[in-house]
């Protein structure tokens, strides 16, 4: 696979808003496999590190994929990126391009690939995931039970908290509200945490299903975002959020097309 095949790959994947480059560095590093550079908008691939199989060329496209989603998340933000550059909306951004990818043939998932992997991950979340997510719904039936008792004998349930059973109070209210939503411990103690902590209905629901559905945390927190943002924003302002970052991405590009003709000048 060269430089034009996996380009052609990621366009193939997703259209690009801005034009960028996909170079082979010829070399191996022990660091990295690939890198992003928002400046010259170059996605670098140090190719020597992956075999010429069928499996390293789907670890390199794997790669590639990775630094497109920095390309892509930089042309959203106007052609930058912040100092941390795998944020919630980075990762998000990249399981959706991989979701695409493999739908399209382009990706191959490796996760599906091993009977054994699929056996194991199927004890560990009916085992571990499953099993501690219902324990701890279970707890939260106990703690209300315990608040009413509490009140009954006229004593404070955070007293309680503290002094007795020594919880955190955020953890209990937390568990408390996992039992009251009946949230679903397929998906697990840490993300029946997160929805617990949504006290929209539908939204809490809609996030519940994405979860059990197999999309990652990463990417349930940010539609939710964008849920929670468009509930409230007026249409007008909206487009006006995205005017702007239209307008800061011309000013990248038509930046950048200056310094281009300006090198051809001296050329």
């Amino acid at each position: 696979m060269n430089q034009d095949q996996v380009k052609e790959s990621l366009l193939a994947v997703e259209d690009a808003p801005a034009e960028f480059s996909v170079i082979f560095s010829g070399k191996k590093s022990g660091k990295v496999n690939g890198l992003y550079k928002p400046e010259t908008r170059e996605i670098i691939l140090h190719n020597r590190n992956f075999s010429g199989d069928p499996e390293g060329d789907n670890l390199l496209l794997y790669t590639a994929i990775h630094e497109y989603a920095h390309h892509l998340h930089a042309c959203a933000r106007g052609g930058t990126l912040s100092a941390r550059a795998h944020t919630s909306e980075f990762w998000a951004l990249f399981h959706g391009l991989l979701e695409k990818a493999e739908a399209k043939g382009i990706h191959r998932n490796v996760f599906a690939s091993s009977r054994d992997l699929e056996k194991l991950t199927e004890a560990i979340k009916k085992k571990f995931l499953e099993e501690n997510g219902a324990l701890v719904k279970e707890l939260g039936r106990q703690l209300l039970l315990a608040s009413e008792l509490c009140e009954k004998i006229g004593g404070r349930f955070e007293d309680y908290l503290d002094r007795v059973l020594r919880i955190p109070k955020p953890a209990a209210h937390a568990a408390i509200r996992m039992y009251q939503y009946d949230l679903d411990p397929r998906t697990g103690p840490d993300n029946m945490r997160y929805l617990a902590g949504i006290r929209n209905e539908d939204a809490r629901s809609g996030a519940e299903q994405s979860l059990l559905g197999g999309k990652s945390p990463d990417s349930v927190k940010i539609a939710l975002r964008n849920f929670s943002a468009g509930e409230g924003e007026d249409p007008k302002q909206r487009l006006e959020k995205e005017k702007n970052r239209l307008e800061k991405t011309i000013t990248t590009l038509t930046r950048r097309l200056e310094e281009v003709q300006q090198e051809l000048r001296r050329l």
